[in-house]
């Protein structure tokens, strides 16, 4: 999640013209299923693996996996690589900002109607200060297990899916904009929905949903219902992450949060657990934003909610 600084990073981007991202039409789609499949539980074992991979890819390019810098094309390479193996339709999309090169990477899982399309996605980068490994590492890597889950699944949605990878979100959303100001007026309105998860594996965590559209909003609170978990709606990031390019542009958008540098009331702690009066995460934009920053039990009920509401939203 980027720094509530207005105008922090000026951008300006520069297109690799694309056409998969600006109509969302992909050919040989598979015949979508007429029954609605219950959403799968989404392995949190399979979801640290890949935080432990963009550990190691920060480790291994100057402890971060920031815009402009090695370690992040290293993080989207790793991605990259999964969604082709399981069968995506991916695009890389580039912009400048600040000088640096950036880019998106945009999974479509074939099939299902790209008049109806349902988005999840996270931002991939990392502030310059440590590997960003909850921030959002944590995102990124619930966002890939739920679009390999599709794939393992074969799963047939009514609706077309497409997952999502931004840049340069620690810069002002530079990706996550370009993205949505390439797309037309027509290739907008085709988004039924986009889902955001940025920071959900906090390690004194909240669980905190977006509360932009009711009906995005509800399915997420059905499913943390459904567990016995009490959310409250996310103010902290409101108009600080990927889901306000969206928004912006008049698509309906939610998500889901865990907690930045807020302090955790007494109400909380009762609520959820965890520690009063310190930060949901201490580690927020520092370089102890490493693996042993991660809250499991968060991270495993925040994915699972991923999941539900992917499946729920295109079905």
């Amino acid at each position: 999640m980027k720094l509530s600084v207005p105008g922090r990073a000026g951008a300006a981007a520069i297109v690799t013209a694309v056409t998969l991202l600006t109509t969302g039409a992909i050919t040989g789609a598979a015949p979508a299923s007429p029954l609605a499949a219950a959403a799968p539980d989404l392995p949190v074992a399979n979801v640290k693996a890949h935080l432990a991979q963009l550990q190691s890819i920060a480790t291994a390019n100057g402890g971060n996996r920031a815009h402009g810098r090695t370690g992040y094309k290293a993080s989207l390479d790793y991605a990259k690589a999964k969604l082709d193996a399981a069968g995506f339709t991916t695009t890389v999309q580039q912009f400048t900002s600040g000088g640096r090169t950036g880019y998106n990477l945009i999974a479509d899982w074939p099939g299902g109607d790209t008049n109806q399309v349902v988005m999840a996605g996270s931002h991939l980068d990392s502030v310059t200060a440590g590997a960003g490994i909850n921030d959002n590492g944590s995102g990124s890597a619930a966002v890939l297990e739920a679009a390999l889950t599709v794939s393992r699944t074969q799963y047939q949605p009514t609706k077309h899916l497409r997952f999502a990878w931004w840049g340069a979100e620690e810069l002002g959303m530079v990706g996550s904009r370009y993205y949505v100001n390439s797309l037309t007026t027509a290739n907008r309105s085709k988004i039924s929905g986009y889902l955001n998860f940025d920071m959900i594996g906090s390690p004194n965590p909240g669980y905190f949903v977006y509360d932009d559209d009711p009906t995005i909003e509800k399915t997420f609170q059905n499913y943390f219902t459904g567990i016995g978990i009490a959310t409250e709606i996310e103010t902290e990031g409101d108009g600080r992450s990927d889901h306000a390019p969206f928004k912006n542009a008049g698509i309906p958008v939610g998500g889901l949060f865990s907690g930045a540098d807020y302090i955790k009331t007494a109400a909380q702690a009762a609520k959820w657990g965890g520690t009063s009066g310190k930060a949901f995460d201490a580690c927020y934009h520092s370089s102890c934003d490493t693996t042993s920053n991660i809250n499991d039990t968060a991270l495993d009920r925040n994915g699972d909610a991923l999941a539900y509401a992917v499946w729920e939203l295109s079905s």
